[in-house]
């Protein structure tokens, strides 16, 4: 079994409310859950409006195949132009038994 864990740190410009930026994290993770089989979330930075942090993840059998679902996922966030990824942290697990 193959997880793959990613974080990604957006910058918010021209964003003044937590309710502007919850609109825009929910378009960025409705979409990805539209299009990927991944699970993902708001994960930190819940009370600063500036910026925030969304966590996902992917379980699969092929090390190559996450690796390249997961970069997918982020290119296709970059392309959405909703927020700026300013920082993003990846983690593939193989767990054998």
């Amino acid at each position: 079994m193959v997880v793959g864990v990613c974080s990604l740190r957006f910058a918010l410009h021209g964003v003044f409310s937590l309710k502007e930026k919850r609109s825009i994290i929910k378009k960025i993770t409705e979409r990805v859950r539209n299009r990927f089989p991944v699970s993902i979330a708001e994960v930190g930075d819940n009370d600063i409006w500036q910026s925030a942090l969304v966590g996902f993840s992917m379980v699969g059998n092929d090390r190559a195949y996450i690796n390249s679902c997961m970069d997918k996922v982020i290119d296709y966030i970059e392309s959405l132009y909703l927020a700026e990824i300013v920082d993003q942290q990846m983690e593939i697990i193989s767990i054998n038994r």
